[in-house]
């Protein structure tokens, strides 16, 4: 039995287009899979740590291979309990809307408490970074109001590519990705792309 972890980032719950195609994904999924554990993290709902003071120092004491005081060894127990949780999953699909060209503050504070030294990535003075996040599936859904494929508007794309460079940091190599672009179209428009990722979607959740 595996365990697939969504992570879901969007506040507008039943209007969301990024939540709507992430659950037709895992409805396929779970129809291919019915064995399998889906666990649900609402970003929304999570109480994450803050990245304050003790943590910082707490970050660095790992990165320079000392001990922690006891304010610091709390701090960072906390994120390792988020990091656990994270890389206790062996599939993982998160779901995502376009804020402001990059992506929503909640998914950033969760990216910013996992992706830690000695947790989800190493590094060697030699060798440079490496990932530890090794041998599992993503899918991301994206939603977005308007299209980023041109070559007038893809660099403004900081949504995307920041997903797939932070992955790919941390150590995942088989990322697939649903775009729902754009939804500040016409209606028809925005239906048929709609319909369109929710048929990639079942696809990719078949053989995920």
């Amino acid at each position: 039995m595996a365990k697939l972890l969504y992570i879901e980032s969007s506040p507008r719950k039943g209007r969301s287009k990024s939540i709507r195609v992430a659950n037709e994904f895992l409805d396929g999924y779970r129809s291919a899979h019915p064995e399998d554990e889906v666990v649900t993290i609402d970003l929304w709902a999570k109480d994450l740590p803050e990245f304050d003071g003790y943590t910082i120092d707490a970050k660095y004491q790992v990165l320079h291979g000392k001990d922690f005081d006891e304010a610091q060894k709390k701090a960072w127990q906390a994120v390792v309990d988020v990091c656990d949780e994270f890389k206790s999953a062996d599939k993982y699909v998160i779901s995502l809307p376009m804020w402001n060209f990059g992506i929503p503050y909640k998914l950033k504070h969760y990216i910013d408490v996992i992706a830690q030294p000695g947790q989800t990535f190493s590094f060697d003075p030699e060798s440079g970074y490496s990932g530890l996040v090794t041998g599992k599936p993503v899918t991301v859904v994206y939603a977005r109001g308007g299209a980023y494929g041109s070559d007038e508007t893809k660099g403004m794309d900081f949504q995307k590519s920041y997903m797939e460079m932070i992955l790919g940091f941390v150590g995942f190599t088989d990322i697939q990705s649903v775009v729902i672009e754009p939804t500040l179209a016409a209606p028809d428009e925005v239906s048929a792309t709609e319909d369109a990722a929710i048929e990639k979607a079942r696809s990719l959740a078949a053989s995920f």
